[in-house]
């Protein structure tokens, strides 16, 4: 019974940190394509909107880096 906890949470783990990095990429795309957006609209603006851009992408890595963290910790937890 033990070994198949560990399995499930081997798996778990592994379903999340797929997840988690997907989710990620998903978020720095959407992010990049909406900087990208302003800028051709007000090229003007580019130095701001490249600014807020890298602070949000910034913050997005953070949370992917720490669920990939937790996800890790499950494993050795376990």
């Amino acid at each position: 019974m033990e070994a198949a906890s560990n399995a499930l949470a081997y798996m778990g783990a592994g379903i999340g940190a797929g997840i988690v990095l997907v989710g990620g990429g998903l978020g720095i795309g959407i992010l990049a394509n909406g900087a990208m957006s302003g800028i051709a609209r007000q090229p003007q603006s580019a130095a701001t909107i490249q600014t807020a851009m890298l602070i949000a992408a910034a913050l997005i890595e953070g949370a992917t880096l720490l669920a990939l963290v937790i996800c890790i910790l499950i494993v050795l937890m376990k």
